[in-house]
């Protein structure tokens, strides 16, 4: 996954950072038991928030416990887990699975083509449990990769494709909350899918690969124009969440949508800001 959609932690109490650490490890910790130390590496802060999300609203029974790891050795840790726990880390793993074989197929990246071999035995089976959400995925994700084959300048229709996905995952079973678990998922998954091109920008430059960012990269108010985007899909995701009648954990959710998805955001501008000082200054010593 993509890893924005992260805490605040200078903005939360200890014990809420506690209490959703403990949600990330319990998350860890299954990935470890359904899937081994490959199913561990697909790890991300992402499907955290989905897990603490649908466990905030459908208020579902969660057991407490604890662990050493590789990054706590010494002392154990508290965790948690429950039924979320254990849909998040399919939805993590199938997805892991399609993106891996996605880059194979848009970059021959060997890395991914052998770590997809390794999680294919066990996807196939969580296909089979979600059929639906696994043609989703694959449908997306092809999309996704035809519009880069042709190099497409409809950022809100690529945006788009991935937010299909995300909606997919967010709508855990098809109830009275699906409507706006959906809607939020989509405008988080257009959110995820733009923050991670904005952050790819020069990587995907000197790699020659596709970027729906490059038509913009050039006019002066770049980094504005694309801060104005991001902000209208994250108002779209808050609005449907505050509709959503979660009452625990409220606060550590909030954190993260108002506060903790913006915190790469601006490590990211301020470095584009700081190349772009340096390449002023360097111009200037030259002329």
């Amino acid at each position: 996954m993509f890893g924005y959609i992260i805490v605040n932690k200078q903005e939360m109490k200890f014990k809420e950072f506690d209490l959703y650490q403990s949600y990330y490890c319990g998350f860890c910790q299954k990935l470890k038991e359904q899937y081994g130390k490959r199913g561990q590496l697909t790890l991300s802060y992402d499907m955290t928030f989905v897990i603490l999300l649908l466990t905030s609203l459908y208020e579902t029974d969660t057991k407490e416990s604890a662990c050493k790891c590789i990054a706590h050795p010494f002392e154990k840790h508290p965790t948690r887990s429950n039924e979320f726990t254990k849909y998040a880390a399919d939805m993590n793993l199938l997805l892991s699975y399609y993106k891996c074989m996605d880059d194979w197929q848009d970059e021959h990246k060997v890395n991914k083509r052998i770590m997809a071999g390794t999680l294919y035995g066990q996807c196939r089976k969580i296909a089979e449990e979600y059929p639906h959400k696994a043609e989703v995925m694959q449908e997306m994700l092809a999309k996704i990769h035809e519009c880069e084959k042709r190099n497409a300048t409809d950022i809100d229709e690529i945006a788009g494709y991935f937010g299909e996905i995300m909606s997919e995952i967010f709508a855990w079973r098809e109830d009275e909350w699906a409507k706006e678990l959906r809607r939020m998922g989509f405008f988080l998954g257009k959110f995820i899918y733009l923050m991670d091109a904005y952050e790819d920008l020069e990587k995907d430059r000197k790699k020659g690969n596709y970027n729906p960012f490059f038509q913009w990269e050039k006019e002066p108010d770049f980094d504005e124009k694309v801060g104005n985007i991001l902000t209208m899909m994250m108002a779209e995701c808050s609005k449907s969440f505050e509709w959503l009648p979660i009452v625990d954990n409220t606060e550590i959710l909030r954190n993260i949508l108002y506060s903790g998805v913006w915190r790469r955001y601006e490590m990211v501008k301020n470095k584009r800001q700081q190349q772009e000082n340096k390449k002023e200054m360097d111009k200037n010593l030259t002329a």
